[in-house]
Order: C-alpha cells, then sequence, then structure tokens
C-alpha cells in the first residue's frame, strides 16, 4: 500500500521523530492554531508528544497524518491527510501561515480522499471545523463533501461535514463529463412593441 503521496506541488510523507525542529514553529502560531481545540500555541513538549501520537497512529490504524513538504522548497510546511474519529476517517489538513491561500491545502485534501477512497477503500470520510472557519469549510465544500450538522467533539462546537464512497465515485466521474451551454437566441430577444 502507497503510504507517500506526490501532487502537484507536494510531497506527502510519513512523519519522523527528526520532523520535530520543523513542526514546532507551526504548532507554536497562535493564527495557525486559532481554530484548534484549545486555540492555544503549543509547547515544545507537547509538539513532541502530538508529533509522537501523529507516528502512532499510522502502526495503529495503517493510515493518518503525512508531513506536507513543498516540492519547491524541500521544507516541511504543515501536515495533512486522515485520522481516526471515533471509529470514521477524519480529514485533516494544517498548514504554516505563510503557506495560506494558495489552494495547498485544498491539494492535500482532494489528494487525502483519493488515496483514502482508492487505496484504502472507505466508505464515508468526515470531516469537522469550527463554525466559523470559513477558509476550511469552502475546502471541504470544493473537494465534494457535503455539510451534515453542527456538533460537538471534545467539548469543542463544530460543523461536521461528510462525503461517501459512492458520491466520491460520481464527482469524478461527472467531473470528467464536457459540459457546455448554448444559449437560446431567443433568451436575448425583448418582447415586442404593442
Amino acid at each position: 500500500m502507497m503510504t507517500e503521496i506526490e501532487t502537484a506541488r507536494l510531497h506527502l510523507r510519513r512523519f519522523t521523530p527528526g520532523d520535530l525542529d520543523d513542526l514546532y514553529p507551526i504548532f507554536s502560531d497562535p493564527e495557525v492554531l486559532t481554530y484548534m481545540k484549545t486555540g492555544e500555541p503549543a509547547s515544545r513538549a507537547e509538539t513532541e508528544y502530538a508529533l509522537s501520537s501523529i507516528i502512532k497512529h499510522w502502526e495503529q490504524h495503517g493510515f493518518g497524518r503525512w508531513a506536507v513538504v513543498s516540492k519547491e522548497t524541500g521544507k516541511l510546511i504543515g501536515y495533512g491527510g486522515l485520522r481516526n474519529l471515533d471509529g470514521t476517517p477524519e480529514l485533516v489538513y494544517l498548514l504554516a501561515r505563510d503557506h495560506w491561500g494558495r489552494g495547498l491545502a485544498t491539494e492535500i485534501a482532494r489528494a487525502s480522499l483519493k488515496w483514502g477512497f482508492e487505496e484504502r477503500h472507505f466508505e464515508r470520510i468526515v470531516a469537522v471545523t469550527r463554525p466559523g472557519h470559513f477558509a476550511s469549510r469552502r475546502i471541504m465544500e470544493k473537494v465534494g463533501m457535503i455539510y451534515e450538522r453542527d456538533t460537538r467533539y471534545h467539548d469543542v462546537d463544530v460543523v461536521l461535514y461528510g462525503i461517501s464512497h459512492l458520491t466520491y465515485q460520481l464527482r469524478r466521474v461527472l467531473d470528467k463529463v464536457p459540459i457546455s451551454c448554448v444559449a437560446d437566441d431567443r433568451s436575448t430577444r425583448r418582447p415586442a412593441d404593442v
């Protein structure tokens, strides 16, 4: 099973303990963590614990979060992938602030869904975010996920999005179908003067 992914601009690979020095500045940036659990920056020890948890998750579940590396610079710029949320794969992504607004999170999300449905054959993948995190919600919608409901996880109000394997497959087929619109010339005519 493939555990590394190449996209147009990114290399997604498994994390190693040696990634701590590159991950810590991302986890300690308060703006990056605004919509995370507590919204507070992580200490180096907390980042090390999180990194260890990410590595163990792969060992326990056979899937997890990848280290996201920029092909342009070769530097770790965040994480993305799937993690276990109450027995269902959850799409996650987090990028260093200077990599926001470039479509990279959408690139990560598309690659993660493709891997989850085509390599792991998951039946369903979900994603959660805070209700006010509109950038993250737009990413979920761009990749075909559908808002399902408001809920709470770990004492935090979130919105839940989801996509089934069948919906994913149908979207892939429809994305390949050329669509053209031909205007009916009658729509541009003005009604005759009376």
